[in-house]
């Protein structure tokens, strides 16, 4: 049945409901199964009409569907026979014992057996377990507790149990509009037609003279609405359908019957439109203010944070969110990446391509000629390539001795990377798959060589059922199977396709794993990890090739298909329903070949089309662009985004790849072409890429990013293994070798900390300020670069916002122009909620959302959502005690929220249902950082307590944890605040703390770097972050000092003396920078909120354009702000503030 189809029934559940025909109402609750109508089976249970009971809930499940319905069933049915024995009916009490309980012996014989000991005790309340049994109106209400907690659970209940939200007789008002319009149609509207039937399309009479058409009015149905007429008929909305629909797609994994076969019913193009909303129509402004058109901020309507007003009284209207499950983000045709930066020439026709999970420009590339090869795109460098051949051919079977023997040719058929990249899998054309693993750079080593199909092995691809890494495979002998990476066994085998399988695409809900499969018959199956057989039978559109994908954030179901006549078919699936939901226009008529398709950033499709790549909104049918790259594109090409969708590699006709990016890839791709080196530095650096991420502890998104691996580290001389600290660093964690230094290096001058003291020596700018001042606690750019938002210890907020102008033609922070201290028209300000506690004693935290369009902030009271737009609080929730210390929005949902608390806890937030989903404890002090790793999956967290934790986002089980070594000589009081911050590979981390700062591997939670303050830095640290681009790293000193470090290796590049931005006479020990935020755009521009309430931007002089010059790696020389401190020294581990 098609979403239309089912919106129908809820009209119509409605129209039933507000005429008293309550009977049929759960009928049609019940032989439709969209709407569990609670109050209904509540009013059933305590009136003990078990039948009943059972009838309504048949529609919706069965006894054997899974253990939650199981449990259901049980209760109520143990429920009726406990009632039977409180009547002393024992006949009655045995028919329900053998008739209906019967079926549950067979899951727990022991269990059976102690109920039916029950018919041998006079009264059953001897039993100890049932001691406690009270009259049956009671017993009844606490089943009931039960089994609500039950359906609620069941995933064959999900979006189920609530009602849509429908104005009141929302079908009469569709039969008006319809009518509205037939008599706008009319070739001679009567100004009073008289409708006597639904029947027949309406039509009047011939007139005696022609007058304008005016408004139905007709007592059947009531006034017509305002909203005009609504032309629903010419969209023919309610299509037939021509099968029964199958069961959910999403529901299936709960149901052990195997689903007939059905034909999918592919929904049409009608839209339904409601009355104008003012909530939505607020929400839904344009980009710019209209009142300061040099601001360009994004539309508030993009951001899903706000189911409902709380306490504030407005309204946050619905229309925000797109769907339950799908919070989208703000994108444009500008984030896709479509400028063309390099060719890489393969020398073979590509047939398959996979970006490395980690390392995003890292290409794995799989041939016609069995070859594959493993690129790194930054540099253009082909790091391996492997060429086709059988490792041991003695274990291979006959059939594929024979296959070769016949003919050598082979193809691979796919490539992919495993989910943390240590492992690539290639299916070839002919029976084998060959897993390698991966350590990086050319580090490409056999595994794995499995003869795994008869015939060619046409699909494959990495999955963890049961927690264990296993690659699954399809093939031409029609049959899926399941190794284990470790050891190559077969641990499952899936048969039931009748035509060889084309793809696999494995997947999980909650701890659900399962398996889609396609079939070149055009057949689409489901499968379970339980030998049951398919769960689903569907047919894909086309009936041939088809290949299938999950969104990132695994919510939505896509396909791409091509028939045999050419017909190519993109389609999502709606799971809830097993039906299209839609189909994307815009292919040829007759494509040229199969139609490769990929989809990124939740929010976009492509695909190879028409010598051409076509791009689609994921929320729009029709195509938003298409890019030919230049051309030299076959017809139908092949594509593939990297993981942050900032790359894309296009297959070409001259066996070559194209990379293409958008505004972040090309940023990427330059810092890694350009990426320049010390001449003491003779070995080759491997670059790991990340696009950019949301900063925790700036709330940007930075764009442009590297990381490093395999780097050549300083080497340890005499000195050092004496100090274990060169430089400030600890040289002892560095385990890498020292290079052979050329003598022209060694002769050159030795390098010297780049110092500013002066005004002149950089570029700084006091931000203007006429509000009453006060410390500076948390200050954040916003993500488009225009604007600082600052929180200050008095729970206010304050915007500064750069004008557009001919000086600043872009608009963006910039240290040489004074912006604007931003208020709206209506003059509030943005204060948080205090409660009753000092202001100036709570622990302030704030996040920004993706688009800036809101702003999440507490100051020891209750957390307040404000739109930046208006200064105006949304919403407010999480009232103290404990109060929230931090903030960090999950970077793939904006309506989950992870909040540290002053209770040492982490409360993961669902904002859109106003729920705490998971309650993290593993600090014993306040939470005081947090960020996420899309990379790894996890959330790390800092607390007051010197403790890390890494927490993992699935399931949000505690992985790891370690505790920050004091620097000795530092007292155990002086712990203080840790912050953490993710480099933009997502995998180094970023830990300040007032007494070093630390790299850390986040897999592993193993440190690599430190630095402990010292010499002409010797001032404990105030806070810190990463540059936009995670090159730098900028710290603040509580002696007004701030430093630019080297982000690689924690050596610092420059000194900025106070008296470099600070007014002329202010004293530096009282007035210095509480807080640093670094420019999400601009790499060597940062801002320092200030102890007296000023904010000073700075940047290098234009002259210079940086921050001094990196340091070398040490040669054996001591720089000049080296020294040899205690070999204790070691320091504690914690992060940016």
């Amino acid at each position: 049945m098609s979403s239309l189809s089912r919106e129908l029934v809820f009209l119509i559940l409605q129209f039933l409901e507000e005429e008293k025909f309550k009977e049929t109402v759960h009928k049609l609750e019940q032989e439709s199964g969209f709407f569990f109508n609670m109050k209904h089976f509540e009013d059933q249970v305590q009136a003990g009409e078990w039948e009943e009971v059972e009838r309504y809930l048949s529609g919706f499940t069965k006894v054997d569907d899974n253990r939650y319905s199981m449990k259901i069933f049980f209760e109520i049915r143990k429920q009726k026979y406990l009632e039977a024995l409180d009547k002393q009916d024992r006949a009655k009490a045995v028919e329900i014992l053998v008739k209906d309980l019967k079926v549950f012996s067979s899951f727990n014989e022991e269990l059976y057996k102690e109920i039916t000991q029950l018919l041998t005790l006079d009264n059953f309340r001897e039993n100890e377990q049932l001691s406690k049994y009270g009259d049956t109106k009671s017993a009844r209400n606490i089943m009931l507790l039960e089994l609500k907690k039950l359906i609620e659970a069941n995933p064959l209940f999900r979006e189920k149990l609530t009602f849509p939200a429908l104005k009141t007789s929302r079908l009469r008002t569709l039969i008006n509009q319809s009518l509205n319009w037939q008599h706008q149609l009319c070739k001679n509207p009567r100004p009073n037609p008289d409708i006597k039937t639904l029947f027949v399309d309406h039509n009047c009479g011939p007139p005696n003279g022609a007058r304008p058409p005016p408004s139905v009015n007709n007592p059947l149905v009531g006034p017509i609405p305002k909203g005009g007429p609504l032309p629903l008929g010419a969209h023919s909305p309610f299509q037939p359908a021509a099968a029964p629909s199958a069961s959910a797609l999403a529901g299936w994994v709960a149901n052990p019957t195997p689903a007939a076969p059905h034909t999918v019913v592919v929904a049409g193009p009608a839209v339904l439109a409601g009355p104008p909303n003012p909530a939505a129509a607020l929400l839904k402004r344009p980009r710019t203010p209209p009142n300061n058109p040099s601001v360009d901020y994004q539309s508030a309507d993009s951001d899903h944070l706000v189911k409902r007003a709380r306490s504030s009284g407005q309204l946050v209207d619905e229309a925000i969110y797109p769907g339950p499950n799908h919070p989208s983000n703000v994108y444009t045709s500008d984030d896709l990446p479509k400028m063309l930066t390099r060719t890489l020439i393969q020398g073979s026709c590509v047939m398959s391509m996979d970006f490395h999970p980690i390392q995003q420009a890292v290409l794995l590339v799989g041939t016609n000629v069995g070859d594959i090869a493993i690129w790194e795109v930054g540099t253009r460098e082909r790091l391996a390539l492997r060429t086709f051949k059988v490792w041991d051919i003695s274990v291979c079977s006959m059939a594929l001795q024979a296959a070769l023997v016949k003919d050598p040719a082979v193809s691979v058929k796919r490539c992919v990377w495993s989910p943390d990249g240590n492992f690539l899998g290639v299916a070839f054309s002919k029976h084998i798959v060959h897993i390698y693993s991966y350590s990086g750079a050319n580090d490409l080593r056999h595994h794995l060589e499995i003869d795994a199909h008869v015939g060619g092995v046409n699909d494959l691809a990495f999955s963890h059922p049961n927690k264990q890494l296993c690659i699954i495979t399809c093939g031409d002998d029609k049959i899926i199977k399941v190794w284990d990476v470790v050891s190559g066994r077969r641990v499952y085998t899936f048969e039931g396709h009748e035509a060889p399988v084309y793809s696999v695409c494995p997947h999980h809900k909650e701890n659900i794993q399962f398996i889609f499969s396609t079939a070149i018959d055009g057949k689409i199956k489901a499968w379970l990890y339980d030998l049951m057989g398919s769960r689903v039978d569907y047919d894909a559109p086309g009936h041939w090739c088809t290949t299938m994908a999950y969104s990132a954030d695994g919510t939505r179901l896509f396909s791409c298909g091509t028939s045999k006549d050419g017909e190519s078919y993109l389609v999502e699936w709606n799971e809830s329903e097993g039906a299209i939901k839609r189909t994307y226009s815009g292919f040829r008529k007759r494509s040229l070949g199969i139609v490769q398709f990929d989809t990124t950033r939740n929010h976009f499709l492509a695909a190879g089309d028409d010598f051409q790549i076509k791009f689609w909104d994921v929320d729009n049918t029709s195509i938003l662009t298409a890019v030919d790259a230049d051309g030299g594109l076959p017809g139908s090409p092949r594509l593939r985004f990297n993981k942050e969708g900032s790359l894309m590699a296009v297959t070409t006709n001259d066996n070559g790849i194209k990379i293409l990016a958008n505004s972040e890839g090309m940023r990427l791709l330059r810092t890694l072409e350009n990426r320049t080196y010390d001449a003491s530095r003779t070995v080759s650096e491997t670059v790991i890429t990340k696009a950019p991420v949301v900063n925790p502890m700036m709330a940007g998104t930075v764009s442009g990013a590297v990381g490093i691996t395999d780097r050549v580290a300083p080497a340890v001389t005499v000195a050092g293994l004496v100090s274990g600290v060169q430089n400030g660093v600890d040289a002892t964690l560095s385990v890498d070798v020292k290079p052979r230094i050329p003598d022209e290096v060694a002769e050159k001058k030795p390098w010297k900390l780049t110092e500013i003291t002066e005004p002149g020596q950089c570029r700084s700018i006091r931000l203007p300020d006429t509000l009453t001042p006060s410390k500076v606690s948390r200050l954040i750019y916003t993500n488009s670069g225009v604007a600082l938002l600052a929180l200050g210890m008095n729970a206010v907020h304050k915007l500064w916002k750069w004008q557009r102008n001919d000086r600043n033609p872009t608009g963006k922070a910039a240290a040489n122009i004074a912006p604007q201290l931003w208020q709206p028209a209506s003059g509030i300000l943005m204060t948080n909620d205090v409660g009753e506690i000092n202001a100036e004693e709570a622990v302030p935290c704030i996040a920004l959302s993706k688009n800036d369009s809101y702003v999440m902030s507490a100051s020891g009271g209750k957390v307040s959502l404000f739109n930046m737009m208006t200064f105006k609080v949304m919403t407010t929730f999480m009232p103290p005690p404990p109060a929230a210390t931090f903030l960090a929005f999950h970077p793939q949902d904006n309506n989950i929220i992870a909040i540290g608390m002053e209770d040492s806890t982490i409360q993961i937030y669902n904002v859109r249902v106003d729920e705490v989903k998971s309650k993290l404890k593993g600090h014993q002090k306040r939470i005081t950082g947090l960020c996420f790793s899309n990379v790894l999956n996890v959330l790390v967290s800092s607390g007051a307590d010197a403790q890390l934790c890494v927490w993992g986002t699935d399931g949000w089980e505690k992985r790891k944890s370690k505790p920050l070594q004091i620097p000795a000589g530092r007292p155990p009081a002086a712990v203080g605040d840790t912050r953490v911050q993710f480099h933009n590979d997502q995998v180094h981390l970023l830990v300040v703390h007032e007494s070093h700062l630390a790299i850390y591997d986040a897999a592993k939670l193993e440190r690599s770097r430190q630095w402990m303050p010292r010499d002409t830095m010797a001032a404990s640290i105030s806070n810190a972050t990463y540059s936009c681009d995670s090159q730098l790293v900028f710290a603040s000193f509580t002696d007004g000092v701030v430093g630019v470090f080297d982000a690689e290796s924690l050596r610092p590049r420059c000194r900025v003396a106070p008296a470099a931005y600070l007014p002329a006479g202010v004293n530096s020990s009282i007035v210095y920078p509480l807080v640093v935020a670094a420019h999400p755009l601009e790499q060597n521009q940062f801002a320092l909120g200030l102890t007296d309430g000023g904010i000073e931007v700075l940047e290098p002089p234009e002259s210079e354009g940086k921050w001094g010059v990196g340091p070398p790696a040490d040669n054996g020389t001591v720089s000049s702000v080296s020294s040899t401190p205690n070999p204790g020294n070691q320091t504690s581990e914690q992060a940016p503030r």
